[in-house]
């Protein structure tokens, strides 16, 4: 991915946006491509985050999530499949109630719907391992049985995270994730930037 030029300090004089100009707008607008434009460096510093802790597992979230994605990885899955299993759990610091959402708001404007899905889904499909040991029902899952993406998400889960807590597996390194991140991050759709009304000032 080249890097994008740091815009300048220039700021919009609108104090509404019932006042913007096309000159505003065009401020704005070179901002929000810098922004897109360096998405990843901000991704790697988000996961890094999740070294902080291990959450009483064996080995704490960034090796989860290492490992989950080199797991994919040499399995020979797509480089969008490895890129939601690198970050399937990077909203686990910041929305431990619903970590889901926050990774499948990631990928959504890179990857396919099914890839999505599996991420924004996983958590529930990951409790057929464990969901037991809480008093709760394991084959919560079931209650997406016949949805198309219900073997990806089960198959993602059996395969590559519920297995990715061994302190002794090799895992890749974060840095060694960089290009495939490069690449999948290097545009969104351009449908899904239009349908979201960017640039965002919500």
């Amino acid at each position: 991915m080249a890097t994008a030029s740091k815009p300048t300090e220039r700021r919009a004089g609108f104090r509404a946006m019932t006042e913007g100009t096309a000159e505003d707008w065009a401020i704005i607008g070179a901002d929000y491509l810098h922004s897109l434009q360096t998405t990843v460096p901000r991704i790697m510093g988000h996961l890094r985050l999740l070294a902080d802790g291990h959450g009483g597992f064996a080995v704490d979230r960034l090796e989860h999530s290492l490992q989950t994605a080199t797991r994919a990885h040499r399995a020979g899955r797509s480089d969008d499949y490895v890129a939601c299993a690198l970050l399937h759990d990077i909203g686990d610091t910041l929305c431990p109630a619903d970590h889901p959402s926050i990774a499948a708001a990631i990928v959504a404007p890179y990857v396919g719907e099914e890839l999505t899905w599996m991420v924004a889904h996983h958590a529930v499909f990951q409790g057929y391992y464990y969901f037991h040991h809480l008093g709760l029902d394991r084959n919560a899952r079931d209650k997406y049985a016949g949805h198309p993406y219900y073997d990806l998400t089960e198959e993602f889960c059996a395969e590559f995270d519920q297995a990715a807590f061994d302190p002794s597996y090799p895992s890749m390194a974060l840095e060694d994730f960089v290009p495939l991140l490069e690449h999948v991050f290097a545009a969104p759709s351009a449908s899904r930037v239009q349908a979201e009304a960017t640039p965002s000032a919500s």
